[in-house]
């Protein structure tokens, strides 16, 4: 009997630097093998106890070294310097860099299969994509569709990434703008969306609506005249994983509040 305890393997020690990286794992059940993860995971997972570190755009190697990680991952953005130093530390490095939802749904096959959980990232996938299927069913019911621009930072202008985009497609919307592309005032406007949607990265539920509402180059824009620009919590849309099926909800509640969401899947 102790021979045999003596041989299992040990536990993987992950550090995620990402919190979409954070939200896949621990929705595959990974949740007592991360032994730190970045500062912006508490929003998406029941991280609490554990280490909060940077990011793979900054953060402090040493406390990482400490902590004897057996696997270290990080996503976008990323900064030479820091990648650098986490190169530095012996143990191996993942990087992702996920746009789209098939980017998505591989990271986490990937995931999956590093951390011997392959079983659940099919699980999980399903779940996800019967969920989104639920939001595309419903927003079907819609009587319009609604010319959206989604953002993601205000200073450069930034629009929302790829997969924002298919979640307002499945929200009964039309994304009117290049995801994920430095944008101005200008051709905002000459877009002509019919709703607004804020989700800041980093900024929580505190993007500012009176930025769109105030800015002089979009008085004549039907979202602002009518009022009709909305802040999403940005971990909800800028967390590529299981987080982004509740953002597609909150899309739905928002441009198509007329919609009674029922039957909704959890993941």
């Amino acid at each position: 009997m102790l021979a045999s305890l003596s041989k299992r393997p040990a536990r993987p020690r992950i550090v995620s630097l990402a919190p979409s990286v954070t939200s896949i794992l621990v929705a595959l059940g990974a949740r007592r093998d991360l032994v730190a993860v970045s500062r912006w995971c508490r929003q998406v997972a029941p991280v609490e106890g554990l280490p909060a570190l940077g990011d793979a755009w900054a953060t402090e190697t040493k406390p990482i070294e400490r902590l004897r990680p057996t696997l270290i991952i990080g996503s976008v953005p990323y900064r030479a310097e820091t990648l650098e130093k986490l190169l530095a530390i012996p143990a191996p490095f993942l990087a992702t860099n996920p746009r789209t939802l098939a980017d998505v749904y591989a990271e986490i096959h990937l995931l999956g299969a590093v951390i011997g959980r392959s079983a659940a990232a099919a699980r999980l996938e399903r779940k996800m994509r019967a969920a989104l299927g639920d939001v595309a069913r419903q927003a079907a019911r819609a009587l319009d569709r609604p010319r959206v621009y989604a953002e993601s930072w205000p200073n450069p202008r930034i629009s929302s990434p790829p997969w924002v985009g298919e979640l307002i497609e499945m929200a009964g919307g039309k994304m009117v703008l290049p995801a994920g592309k430095r944008v101005s005032d200008e051709e905002v406007r000459r877009a002509r969306p019919d709703a607004i949607v804020l989700a800041w990265a980093a900024a929580g539920a505190r993007s500012r609506r009176e930025s769109a509402l105030e800015n002089p180059a979009w008085q004549a824009v039907r979202a602002v005249r009518t009022g009709r620009v909305f802040v999403v919590p940005d971990h909800l849309l800028n967390t590529p994983g299981p987080p982004l099926v509740e953002g597609a909800r909150a899309l739905l509640r928002v441009l198509h509040p007329e919609i009674r969401l029922f039957g909704s899947r959890g993941v």
